[in-house]
C-alpha cells in the first residue's frame, strides 16, 4: 500500500489502457483509488481492467472518444452514475508526431487532426471534470486534481514534429491557466512530461544499434524511465499532500524534477 491512502477517491484516466496511462491506473488502484478508464478500444479496456482485478480499488471502463465533447459528457455522466464523484482526471489520450515531414509541407488536415486529438481532448475532459469539481466545492467538498501528460517536446522543441510540440506546449499553458483559475475551489492542475520511457513506442528505436551507440550517450538520462514512474507521481498528485503543487510540470527523464 502506498504511503498515500486514496481509499474512496475516484480517478478518470483517458488513454489508460496501455503504456504510461496503464501505469498511472495501476498505481492509483494499488493505493486504493477507484479508477475509470476511458478509451476507444473496448478490448484493450477490458484487458487493462483485468490487470487490476485483485486491487483494492474498483475499476470501471468506458468507451470514449476524447476529441468529441458529446462522447466525453456521456462518459462523465456514466462514471458519476457508477461512483457518485470524480476526484482526479488524468488526460493521457493523444497521438504522437505523425511523420517526419517539414512544417512547410504539412497539410491543414494534419494540423487540425493533431490539435483535435491532443488539445481538444484535454479541453473536453478537463472542462467536464472541472465543472463537477467546482460544483462539489460550492457544496463544501473542496478537492479536485487535473493532470495532463504532455511532452518534453513542449519545452525543447522537436525537429519535424513541430505541430506535435505546438499542441503539447498549448496543453502546458492551459494547465498553468487552470491552476490559477481553479485554485479557489481547491482544484489543482499539473502536467507530467515524459522523456525516454520504456514502452512499445521506444522498443523499435532501442533496437537500432547505431542509434544506441551514437545518439543515446548524448541524451542526459540516468536510465530509461518505466511507465510505473508516472504512477508514483500520479499517486502523489492525487493525495492531500500535493495541495500546494499546482501548475507545475513534473519532468521524467530517468529522474524527477518539478519546476
Amino acid at each position: 500500500m502506498s504511503i498515500f491512502d486514496l481509499s474512496g477517491r475516484v480517478a478518470v484516466i483517458t488513454g489508460g489502457n496501455g503504456g504510461i496511462g496503464l501505469g498511472i491506473a495501476q498505481a492509483l488502484n494499488a493505493a486504493g483509488c477507484n479508477v475509470s478508464i476511458w478509451g476507444r478500444n473496448a478490448e484493450k479496456n477490458k484487458v487493462a481492467a483485468a490487470t487490476m482485478a485483485a486491487g483494492p480499488g474498483k475499476v470501471d471502463t468506458r468507451i470514449c472518444d476524447v476529441s468529441s465533447a458529446a462522447s466525453v459528457q456521456a462518459a462523465m455522466k456514466a462514471t458519476l452514475d457508477t461512483f457518485g464523484r470524480v476526484d482526479g482526471c488524468f488526460a493521457n489520450a493523444g497521438i504522437g508526431g505523425g511523420g517526419r515531414r517539414a512544417f512547410i509541407d504539412r497539410t491543414e488536415e494534419e494540423w487540425r487532426t493533431m490539435f483535435a486529438t491532443n488539445l481538444d481532448g484535454v479541453f473536453h475532459v478537463f472542462q467536464a471534470a472541472a465543472r463537477h469539481m467546482t460544483e462539489r466545492a460550492e457544496a463544501g467538498d473542496r478537492f479536485g486534481r487535473l493532470v495532463a501528460t504532455s511532452s518534453l517536446a513542449s519545452l525543447f522543441g522537436t525537429a519535424r514534429n513541430e505541430h506535435y510540440a505546438g499542441t503539447k506546449a498549448a496543453i502546458n499553458a492551459l494547465v498553468r491557466a487552470l491552476g490559477v483559475e481553479l485554485a479557489r475551489h481547491g482544484v489543482t492542475a499539473n502536467a507530467i512530461l515524459p522523456g525516454w520511457i520504456k514502452s512499445d513506442m521506444t522498443a523499435g528505436i532501442m533496437g537500432n544499434e547505431k542509434f544506441v551507440a551514437n545518439v543515446m550517450p548524448r541524451i542526459p538520462v540516468r536510465r530509461l524511465g518505466e511507465p510505473s514512474d508516472f504512477g508514483g507521481i500520479a499517486v502523489y498528485l492525487m493525495s492531500n499532500a500535493s495541495s500546494y503543487h499546482t501548475t507545475d510540470c513534473f519532468v521524467i527523464d530517468g529522474g524527477y524534477t518539478a519546476f
